[in-house]
């Protein structure tokens, strides 16, 4: 344990001990009064107590704006985006009711936004411009088993012409040729044509490959007796002649078995300072728990979600150009389970930590490794403790982002399974030959931790809980920050909220984390009432925002280039330890892979500080940051935005 966390344990300790001998003193009916409640508030509110362990406070907004917030990101005004789209609400998604507020939690003012489309669990992350990119969300809501009255799912279309591709419109019907059965799409699909096929050697033709579209189907009626058991070959009602020749579907069993989420195509970027959606081209696969990523050159790539019929992507990503705002499929395939935590390294690589969201086979892209995109060769790395509890894990780029060590903090078994974890595991990818280590264990095995970076290089985890999404009551009141520098965990003050799937946190730019959401299964520890969403939001003031006067920074240019310096002003210019440039989050479902703490070089002249940007442009991706300084104290300062072009 190191001597800081030592002494705040001891504090924490020693303040208990002195309220209750004082109140031990006093009669019993005033102790009576007192009450537990007012001895928590009374112990938790003292000065003392603050400095040692932080302070939780609840938000409560005004009945009209709150809503199912799922997503959250940080814009470069300061302001909070909040995003539920439908809020995992069938009614919302059935009205068209599809929420978005922008909170400015400085000013405790909140607005609606115009939402264009469902963006219940979209994908997003920071452009280099300041606006977020938004790409994803719900088609429709998923059907258990027992609420799926018609049989369905997946139909293959092939075209087997080489000349013409061909698009079928929505309500095409397929009749089995084998079982006689009708199914009518429910979308248009477009088949594209046929690639002949030569030898490579003589060049003789040898066949056509068929081009092949994928739709949802289902039957014309409801009822089990329309359910196919195998697979069957399926003639496309409307075509005559050549049309009807090359073109039929092919589907495996039609049942009437759980429907998953489907995806959307759609895109968007929201622009911070007019405060609205702007649309862009959408993706070439509709990807509903879709994970973005900021590759070297600054385009975006778009990995694995369930596609325009519930399926997982078949390991089709793509890329967006911000310049020409359009998508362009990577040469080659790769699958991932659904939200898989990918982070743009130093060297242009992605590293994948082996968290996900779930969706997806156990079988497949569930292992951690650097992933090189461009010629999609993939290095696995070793040694990762409880491997088979990596849904709902969180991962977090350690501070600072210069030395490429990476946590990942609890997790789950694949579904619904009771297994979660404990550990911590943490990865030097600088190392000659990386591979994971185990980090401080938790109290509790944890789901959906939700993590944040601050700005003196600690980070904060908080929340979770012990089951999928909180059944049995198993929320975890619980709050610590890790010490990078001595591989330790301080327990802090206890959050206030329950809070697990559909939870997030973002660090503000005056220090401060804000926690959003939870979607508990239940509401109570026998599962037998249903849970309600959590529309409260909480905000978290560190133990170092209460230990006295903070450094000022002021001034300072708007951008800075990469290698590049720039000069600000502060009053306490010569107690000042560090500079930290931290990208502003974007977080949804245990997964944040914006977020980032870059060491920044600094020198101090009189009540000036000029900084200096790493050349790096896989370290600093374009963007705005927040500049933070902090004293000896690891007190830091509000941050000031700048740009780096």
């Amino acid at each position: 344990m190191n001597d800081r966390a030592g002494r705040r344990r001891a504090r924490r300790l020693a303040i208990g001990t002195a309220v209750v001998l004082a109140l031990a003193g006093m009669n019993g009916p005033w102790l009576y009064r007192f009450g537990t409640e007012k001895y928590h508030q009374y112990q938790i509110n003292k000065s003392e107590y603050k400095a040692a362990n932080g302070r939780w406070e609840i938000v409560e907004f005004p009945e009209e704006y709150r809503q199912n917030t799922v997503h959250a990101a940080l814009l470069r005004t300061g302001k909070i985006l909040l995003v539920a789209g439908s809020g995992n609400n069938q009614d919302n998604f059935d009205a068209k009711k599809f929420d978005t507020r922008i909170w400015d939690p400085v000013k405790g003012t909140i607005k609606k936004v115009s939402t264009p489309n469902d963006l219940f669990c979209t994908g997003h992350t920071q452009l280099a411009n300041g606006n977020l990119l938004i790409a994803g969300g719900t088609k429709r809501y998923e059907k258990l088993k027992g609420d799926v009255t018609k049989a369905g799912g997946l139909m293959i279309v092939h075209n087997e012409n080489p000349d013409k591709p061909i698009t079928l419109p929505a309500g095409t019907k397929f009749t089995g040729k084998a079982n006689g059965k009708t199914f009518v799409s429910k979308d248009p699909v477009l088949v594209p044509r046929a690639e002949k096929v030569f030898d490579p050697v003589t060049g003789e033709f040898l066949r056509n490959d068929p081009g092949l579209g994928r739709i949802y189907v289902e039957a014309q009626q409801s009822g089990a007796e329309y359910e196919t058991g195998t697979q069957d070959n399926y003639r496309v009602q409307g075509l005559s002649g050549a049309a009807a020749r090359n073109t039929y579907g092919i589907a495996q069993k039609l049942a009437l078995d759980k429907k998953d989420f489907q995806g959307i195509r759609d895109a968007y970027e929201f622009d911070p300072v007019a405060e609205k959606y702007i649309k862009v081209d959408p993706m070439n696969e509709a990807r509903w728990y879709p994970t973005l990523t900021t590759l070297s050159d600054g385009k975006i790539l778009s990995v694995s979600g369930l596609d325009d019929i519930g399926q997982l992507v078949p390991g089709k990503n793509e890329v967006f150009d911000p310049e020409t705002k359009k998508w362009t499929y990577t040469e080659k395939l790769r699958q991932f389970p659904t939200y898989p935590a990918l982070f743009l390294m130093q060297n242009g690589k992605i590293f994948y930590s082996g968290a996900n969201a779930g969706y997806g086979p156990d079988n497949v892209g569930r292992e951690p490794g650097v992933w090189d995109v461009d010629t999609n060769k993939f290095t696995k790395i070793p040694g990762l403790s409880d491997a088979d509890r990596l849904e709902t894990a969180g991962t977090v780029l350690l501070p600072p982002a210069q030395d490429e060590k990476y946590m990942v903090i609890g997790g789950g078994g694949v579904g619904e399974s009771k297994l979660s974890s404990k550990r911590t595991r943490i990865v030097d990818l600088k190392s000659d030959d990386p591979k994971f280590v185990d980090g401080p264990t938790m109290e509790k095995g944890t789901r959906y931790p939700q993590v944040s970076v601050l700005p003196d290089d600690t980070v904060l985890v908080s929340g979770g809980s012990e089951d999928y999404r909180g059944r049995g009551g198993s929320n975890i009141l619980q709050a610590r920050i890790y010490h990078p520098g001595t591989n330790s965990f301080d327990q802090v003050a206890d959050p206030l909220v329950g809070r697990n799937y559909h939870s997030g946190s973002i660090l503000l730019p005056d220090g401060r984390v804000i926690f959003f959401g939870s979607d508990s299964l239940y509401s109570d520890k026998a599962n037998t009432k249903p849970g309600k969403f959590e529309q409260r939001v909480e905000i978290y003031t560190p133990p170092y925002l209460y230990q006295g006067a903070r450094p000022s920074l002021s001034g300072g240019p708007e951008s800075i280039e990469r290698g590049g310096s720039g000069t600000f002003t502060s009053r306490d210019a010569s107690s000042i330890k560090k500079v930290r440039l931290i990208r502003p989050s974007a977080s949804t479902h245990v997964t944040d892979v914006d977020q980032r703490s870059v060491a920044l070089d600094f020198s101090v002249s009189g009540d000036k500080v000029t900084v200096t940007v790493p050349k790096n442009r896989n370290l600093v991706q374009a963007g705005w940051y927040m500049v933070f300084v902090a004293d000896g104290r690891g007190v830091p300062s509000a941050a000031r935005w700048v740009r780096v072009p």
